[in-house]
């Protein structure tokens, strides 16, 4: 007996209509990709910033070992006590000994604080938006091609999660367990709030990509959902996932810094931007680079993030126009 000859649509790595590409006909998108991001300076210079700040957060115990300050280390000879506890020299303290100062009333090293709330922070975001993505691709995609019940109930599910004031929620429940893992305590109810909004763009390309002939196809050559879903509907629809993660990214970094802020984040004495910026809104007048240094590191962070994926979700519009 005759295998069936097994129609499929573009596939991920085209440029056609059946699925979102990266790569101009006939050549694979892996050689496409780079040559695309780096078409614009802002891009360039964006993904040179994300690149040095990860290697500050994963190489952060090498480099305070090198500047010989610990994040958490109090250091009263760098702060006057006859001057209310400010750094001891110019420009908060910065010297060769300080890189980036020291704080006000303790002394510790901001460079430090700074190197190791990166690792905070991007961990926190990074995970969150896997996690996001993970939830919203494959609960949107069985809503999608499976429809009728299924879709009505996990649609009403996302309907009840946008209806919250998501921020508000966010503060009382970190509020609420304050002895919990703050690291999986904000992973988990960022990625709460935040699949609904991912799984209705989702749901609606599975709508879209299940009448497709390739689909028809699978199902007449005998393949079941699950193959379906994972084989046919999920791949076609990485152009959208790459481009929503790419924006989620830098809205979880923010977020993040903004519940640190209000004091339900990442507790101290870990360090988070967010923490530090709410512990220098009192010193901004008499110690401006303790709160410049880490807003500085905050916008920059999710302004480069905003610069690629905004340059991303260009490339995609271009293409899937082409």
């Amino acid at each position: 007996m005759s295998t069936p000859t097994r129609l499929t649509g573009p596939g991920p790595d085209s440029d056609g209509a059946g699925g979102p590409g990266l790569a101009a006909p006939g050549l694979p998108r892996r050689r496409r990709l780079p040559g695309l991001l780096l078409s614009r300076p802002a891009t360039v210079i964006s993904l040179i910033f994300l690149a040095l700040l990860v290697l500050m957060a994963i190489f952060a115990p090498v480099l305070t070992a090198i500047s010989g300050h610990d994040p958490y280390a109090f250091d009263e000879d760098a702060i006057d006590p006859s001057l209310g506890g400010l750094p001891i020299g110019p420009l908060g303290g910065i010297s060769a000994e300080h890189w980036f100062g020291v704080e006000p009333l303790n002394g510790r090293d901001i460079f430090a604080r700074i190197a190791y709330g990166a690792r905070f922070s991007l961990s926190i975001a990074v995970l969150a938006t896997v996690l996001t993505v993970a939830i919203a691709v494959l609960l949107g995609t069985v809503a999608g091609y499976a429809g009728g019940v299924v879709d009505t109930v996990i649609g009403r599910v996302m309907d009840f999660l946008m209806a919250f004031p998501s921020l508000i929620f966010m503060i009382a429940i970190l509020s609420a367990v304050p002895q919990a893992n703050r690291m999986v305590m904000l992973v988990t109810v960022l990625s709460l709030f935040g699949w609904p909004q991912l799984g209705r763009v989702v749901r609606a390309q599975a709508m879209s990509l299940r009448q497709r002939e390739f689909v028809e196809a699978a199902v007449a050559s005998g393949a079941g959902p699950f193959r379906i879903v994972f084989a046919e509907v999920i791949p076609n629809l990485s152009g959208t996932i790459i481009v929503v993660a790419t924006l989620m990214l830098p809205q979880y970094i923010a977020t993040e810094a903004g519940l640190s802020f209000l004091g339900v984040g990442v507790r101290p004495p870990d360090p988070s931007w967010g923490q530090m910026i709410a512990g220098a809104v009192q010193w901004s007048a008499t110690n401006p680079m303790f709160f410049a240094i880490p807003g500085l590191f905050l916008t920059c962070t999710v302004l480069s993030c905003m610069v690629i994926g905004d340059h991303v979700q260009r490339i995609m519009a271009r293409r899937e126009g082409a």
